[in-house]
């Protein structure tokens, strides 16, 4: 599916992009970056699908989801500032830092 008939069903279903992603507890982020590829997941579409669907059959989606009571993850991160945990601990242990040359 398009990014556009995504968009499209997310109005059909009266949300925002802001308010998918928090119905659904996943990044914004994450759903922004699949502009940039013009396509959505089959697993998205399909979640944005049956929330227009039941929208428009006035069936209270929000609260089913709710019920779920999914847990947005949370990032851990594994860029820069693992590093600079690693070499913070090192320190502590006084090993070696992997850049610093022996002398």
């Amino acid at each position: 599916m398009t990014f556009i008939d995504f968009k499209k069903l997310l109005l059909d279903a009266e949300l925002s992009i802001p308010k998918f992603t928090d119905v659904i507890k996943v990044s914004e982020k994450n759903i922004q970056a699949y502009k940039k590829k013009k396509e959505v997941p089959n697993a998205i579409a399909s979640i944005a699908a049956c929330f227009a669907y039941m929208n428009k059959e006035n069936i209270d989606y929000k609260s089913l989801i709710n019920e779920l009571n999914l847990v947005k993850k949370e990032k851990k991160g594994s860029g820069f500032s693992s590093k600079k945990k690693e070499k913070k601990e090192k320190k502590e242990k006084n090993l070696p830092d992997e850049n610093q040359i022996p002398s």
